[in-house]
C-alpha cells in the first residue's frame, strides 16, 4: 500500500450555529461540536484509507472559547499519522464572527480511527508522508501520544516507550 500525504486526506466542513445547537447562554453546546468534529474527522480518515472507519477514541479536545449563536464554524480535519490499522486525526476549528468579519481558531481536537473490513475486523492502512512543518510536528507527536495511550491501557510497558523516554533523557 502506497503512503499518502496529509493533504490527500483533508476534510473541511462548514456549519452555522442555530438556536437548536446552543445552550441557555447562546453558546454552541460542546456535544454538538464533538458531533461535527467526529463526522469531519471520519471523512478525513476514510479519505486516507478508502475503507470503513470507526471512532476508536477522542484523545484530546480543547474548548478554548465559546462559539456563539449565528457564528459560522469551519472544521478542518487531517490525518496526522497512521499506524497499522489506526489513524490519528487532528481537527482544527475556526469561527467566523459575522459582526466583526474575523476568522479565528477557537478549538482543536485529536481523534483516533480504526479502518475495518465488512465484518468489523481491523485492516491495514496506508502510511502517511508529512510535508509541512506543522504536519511533521503532529506526525512526531502522534507516536508519543500513542505510546502514552498504550501504557495507560496496559498494552505497553513504560520501558518500551522509546519516544516518551527520549523526552526525559
Amino acid at each position: 500500500m502506497q503512503a499518502k500525504t496529509a493533504k490527500e486526506s483533508i476534510a473541511i466542513s462548514t456549519e452555522i450555529v442555530l438556536p437548536n445547537d446552543t445552550n441557555t447562554l447562546g453558546n454552541l453546546m460542546g456535544g454538538r461540536l464533538l458531533h461535527w468534529m467526529d463526522i469531519t474527522a471520519a471523512i478525513a480518515a476514510h479519505r486516507h484509507c478508502s475503507r470503513i472507519v470507526v471512532t476508536a477514541s477522542v484523545n484530546n479536545v480543547s474548548f478554548n472559547q465559546p462559539i456563539k449563536l449565528g457564528d459560522i464554524v469551519t472544521l478542518q480535519a487531517k490525518v496526522s499519522r497512521s499506524f497499522n490499522s489506526s489513524m490519528e486525526v487532528f481537527i482544527d476549528v475556526w469561527v467566523e464572527d459575522n459582526m466583526r468579519q474575523k476568522k479565528m481558531k477557537c478549538n482543536e481536537a485529536i481523534y483516533t480511527f480504526v479502518a475495518v473490513d465488512q465484518l468489523g475486523n481491523p485492516i491495514h492502512v496506508p502510511g502517511l508522508l508529512p510535508e509541512t512543518e506543522e504536519e511533521k510536528e503532529r506526525y512526531a507527536g502522534a507516536l508519543r501520544r500513542r505510546q502514552l495511550a498504550l501504557i495507560l491501557a496496559g498494552k505497553m510497558k513504560p520501558a518500551e516507550a522509546t519516544e516518551l523516554k527520549a523526552l526525559f533523557q
